[in-house]
């Protein structure tokens, strides 16, 4: 069996009394002490802070990066403004879905993030199929914060993510 990868985060997770289970050939926390239910409706009333630092982290640079891209996923990239995020999909030559994404303008560069279990493909997909720079990310964490109360969250540390 092939040894899993841990993200940057393991050690706290393990720290923390995190189950670990193995997924997308990572080792994962799949719930804490409190239980997954509970995780689950605190999430759902309130906001959750979950490590998905797994998940593919792509640059892609060039005054022409939105445009490349907008040949591999049916959106509209080049007109998405500064700071903004797209939710995107890699199609096929048919028009069949390959796998989702999520695009970021951050200014100068996109930020893609690609599903961890298609990682290696769609890093490929890009790779064989885009004339801008691509840079792989893999030496630092992703989070996502999820749930009604995550703008109110996330503005305690960042006022200006209100304004969003």
């Amino acid at each position: 069996m092939t040894e899993l990868k841990t993200t940057a985060l393991h050690d706290l997770h393990n720290r923390i009394g995190a189950k670990m289970v193995p997924f997308a050939g990572y080792e994962m926390p799949v719930q804490y002490p409190a239980g997954v239910m509970k995780e689950h409706l605190h999430t759902r009333a309130k906001a959750g802070l979950f490590d998905v630092s797994h998940m593919g982290q792509v640059l892609l640079h060039g005054s022409n990066a939105a445009a490349q891209l907008e040949t591999l996923v049916p959106v509209e990239l080049q007109k998405l403004a500064d700071g903004r995020q797209r939710y995107g999909f890699f199609t096929n030559d048919s028009g069949g879905i390959l796998d989702d994404l999520m695009i970021a303008n951050r200014g100068d560069h996109l930020f893609v993030v690609v599903n961890a279990a298609c990682k290696e493909a769609d890093i490929a997909h890009m790779k064989a199929h885009l004339d801008c720079e691509i840079e792989v990310i893999d030496d630092r964490s992703l989070m996502a914060l999820q749930g009604p109360a995550s703008e109110k969250v996330l503005a305690n540390i960042v006022p200006a993510v209100s304004d969003m």
